[in-house]
């Protein structure tokens, strides 16, 4: 006899920001949920974050559906959020704070007009300015600033604070976390998934979620033709502690950098792109032209203290768009991986509709397009 929605027994591999968002949301509908993490929850690949909500600044000739995407989890996040502190206790701030894409060049010109004609005919909300419109509305632009783009409409969340809320309200509802409790390999009954083995000990679930990222393919007993191709993508981030004379009030991006001012006095800036399999040792290069992308666009960040340099590995399908849902060929074995650089935005759209299927209920229509079944035949990669 199958299990009811109420009594089911669920495991999470991975609690990065997706993990623990989709564990809490199914614990919060009555499932006993157990979530495994080799290292610390929201310790990884989430906390080397900025924490942007910017679909519409993101959003690139050729990816029309992702916008939609992260516009429909952008519209999410206020009810996340609020249902968040509810069983949390708290909850991170929505800063509705607008993005800033500002050029520094003649040739930065020349790509902010393409950007700028794409997003007005595509109907959203965009303002292209001149250099002194933008450095108007922004002082802290340099001198030289040729012209931007302002979108009102994206905004910003603490993803360190939203990683700790979300631990927080997953053990509140009855989730058991295990930490630094590496899964060694998956239970199989013929094809049917049966649980899985962590820390020398066998846990039966009815079904399993892999959420670990880049780390995904490396389960063990996980058949590899079942994988999609995964690779991890490196990204450095520095953290910088801000000064009372530095008022940055808007994420600023150019096409090299990105500077994202933080509520707790901080400006984080990012990112680096680098295929450079699971390295993740932050370099002096990086640090280098990190910090030069973002002095060309805001001089005054030159003296102030440099608190943290990270960097982590973002999880990237082989079309760079989530893989989420179930294996078609492995009954009980689900995904939510793939998120790139956009886990913290995609995280509401993932855990509902994920839960949502989870727990008996109907397929989220937009995740449709991002199953695993898109990648039948293709091979993981030598990264896993």
């Amino acid at each position: 006899m199958s299990k009811t929605a109420g009594t089911q027994k669920i495991g999470i591999i991975g609690a990065g920001i997706i993990g623990l968002g989709v564990g809490w949301l199914l614990a919060r509908r009555g499932a006993e949920v157990s979530l495994f993490e080799r290292g610390r929850a929201g310790q990884a690949t989430t906390r080397v974050a900025a924490g942007m909500l910017a679909p519409f600044a993101e959003v690139g000739f050729e990816e029309l559906d992702l916008m939609k995407l992260g516009e429909q989890s952008l519209r999410l996040y206020p009810r996340f959020l609020e249902e968040l502190k509810e069983d949390a206790g708290y909850a991170p701030e929505f800063e509705r704070c607008g993005t800033l894409l500002a050029g520094m060049d003649r040739d930065d010109a020349a790509v902010l007009k393409r950007l700028y004609e794409f997003r007005d005919r595509i109907n959203l909300r965009v303002e292209r300015l001149t250099g002194t419109e933008a450095r108007d509305r922004q002082p802290l632009l340099a001198p030289g600033t040729t012209s931007a783009i302002w979108l009102p409409d994206d905004a910003q969340i603490d993803n360190r604070a939203l990683a700790q809320a979300l631990k927080a309200a997953f053990v509140n509802k009855g989730g058991r976390l295990y930490e630094q409790c590496e899964v060694e390999r998956l239970l199989w009954k013929g094809e049917d998934i049966e649980g899985l083995e962590a820390g020398g000990d066998s846990h039966r679930f009815d079904k399993v979620v892999v959420a670990a990222g880049p780390w995904s393919g490396q389960i063990g007993n996980f058949p590899g033709e079942l994988m999609p191709p995964l690779r991890p993508v490196k990204g450095q981030i520095l953290t910088l502690q801000q000064s009372s004379e530095f008022n940055l009030n808007t994420m600023i991006r150019t096409p090299r950098a990105y500077l994202v001012p933080k509520a707790d006095g901080t400006l984080r800036i990012g990112a680096t792109s680098e295929e450079r399999g699971f390295d993740d040792q932050p370099t002096a290069g990086g640090v280098k032209e990190l910090l030069e992308e973002a002095w060309e666009a805001i001089p005054s960040i030159y003296d102030l203290p440099l608190l943290e340099v990270t960097a982590g590995l973002r999880p990237a399908a082989r079309d760079n768009a989530p893989v989420i849902g179930p294996l078609d060929s492995a009954k009980g074995l689900y995904l939510a991986t793939g998120h790139y650089r956009d886990g913290i935005l995609y995280t509401p759209v993932t855990a509902y509709g994920l839960a949502e299927e989870l727990m008996g209920g109907p397929v989220n229509e937009t995740l449709k397009a991002y199953r695993p079944g898109r990648f039948a035949g293709d091979q993981q990669d030598e990264f896993n």
